[in-house]
């Protein structure tokens, strides 16, 4: 594996793990100041810069401290010099809702950016399948 597929697979999965355990700042950390995100919930047009960003995890948050889940199932990561992109699917939602829908996967795309020799989150885009 490519020295920079390892970091952003490092990078998704510390975010993921982030996520998974409320922690803010790690979920922000490694992300670019001028991310945009489409996200399942509002504001459809998404969210657009690291302030932003930071407001839609808390009520997030509380739902996954009620018992959810938010872990990676699969991620892909096709690794670019500057750019590269990265799509996973993510088992996400509460016991009941798993066991009702076991297949059912959150849909995650990443774009990212290496600056000063880091990889960086750019853009996030979130969705579940429409049955």
């Amino acid at each position: 594996m490519p020295d920079d597929e390892v970091q952003i697979r490092a990078v998704i999965t510390r975010w993921a793990d982030a996520v998974h355990r409320g922690d803010l700042e790690a979920v922000v950390a490694d992300h670019t100041d001028d991310l945009v995100m489409f996200d399942v919930p509002p504001p459809h047009e998404g969210v657009r810069g690291t302030a932003a960003y930071r407001a839609i995890w808390p009520p997030f948050f509380e739902w996954l401290a009620q018992g959810a889940t938010f872990e990676i199932d699969t991620l892909d990561v096709t690794p670019g010099a500057y750019v590269s992109y990265a799509h996973a699917l993510l088992r996400c939602g509460t016991p009941e809702e798993l066991a009702a829908r076991p297949t059912l996967r959150l849909r995650v795309s990443f774009g990212l950016r290496k600056e000063r020799g880091r990889w960086l989150v750019a853009h996030e885009h979130h969705s579940f399948p429409h049955d």
